[in-house]
């Protein structure tokens, strides 16, 4: 079963697009928060740890950017870790 994920992001973003795209191909679902449209979700990201998106995050797991780790969080919610 998968697991809740989020991806806080930018409009203008294209590492965003890429990680949606990523994610869009692996058949995970997610949910976007645009951190443009409330500030509460930038706190959210804040609070993460992080000052930029795009943030992706998996239970209390959360990764910036298209890197390697982002595998490790798909993993995660396809519930393969």
């Amino acid at each position: 079963m998968n697991k809740k994920v989020i991806v806080y992001t930018t409009n203008d973003c294209i590492e965003c697009t890429m990680v949606k795209q990523v994610l869009t191909q692996e058949g995970i679902d997610f949910e976007v928060r645009d951190v443009t449209d409330n500030a509460c979700y930038q706190q959210e990201v804040e609070n993460y740890g992080f000052l930029g998106v795009p943030v992706t995050v998996v239970e209390n797991r959360a990764v910036k950017g298209f890197t390697n780790e982002l595998k490790e969080l798909m993993r995660l919610a396809k519930g393969l870790d």
